[in-house]
């Protein structure tokens, strides 16, 4: 089975401390999502804004790796509060703007910002080429 290719959504401050971690949670910590990944598989974060409630919108692709191998698992958020969480290699990347993206992207048409409502959503392969050249500079 090759590996599937999946955009998750996160403010940009978020997916900076799954970066530094090692990890990726989505939809608020929630587990089901999370079990659609397999190892291998490449996942990309979109972050609509900077922080999750307001900030400076961003709308920006600001990670990109490859899950790693390895179970779901809850980490500390602070607080007490816990999210499941799946590690992965984050690769070095620079963020790239989505708008200059989309007319290269299949979802790209004009209500392109429909499925990011769902937090993880599964792409094609050459969608996720796009966006990995974007975030390399290539």
């Amino acid at each position: 089975m090759s590996p599937r290719n999946w955009i998750a959504v996160a403010s940009a401050d978020h997916v900076a401390v799954g970066r530094q971690g090692g990890f990726m949670q989505v939809n608020h910590g929630k587990e089901a999502p999370l079990r659609r990944l397999r190892p291998g598989d490449r996942v990309v974060y979109y972050s609509p804004r900077q922080q999750m409630r307001g900030g400076e919108q961003r709308q920006a692709f600001t990670a990109l790796g490859v899950v790693a191998d390895g179970p779901i698992y809850r980490g500390e958020m602070g607080n007490g509060d816990t999210a499941f969480r799946r590690d992965v290699h984050w690769q070095a990347t620079q963020d790239a703007p989505i708008r200059p993206l989309l007319e290269h992207l299949s979802f790209g048409g004009p209500h392109w910002g429909a499925p990011f409502r769902y937090g993880l959503f599964e792409i094609t392969a050459d969608d996720m080429a796009v966006i990995a050249e974007a975030m390399r500079g290539d």
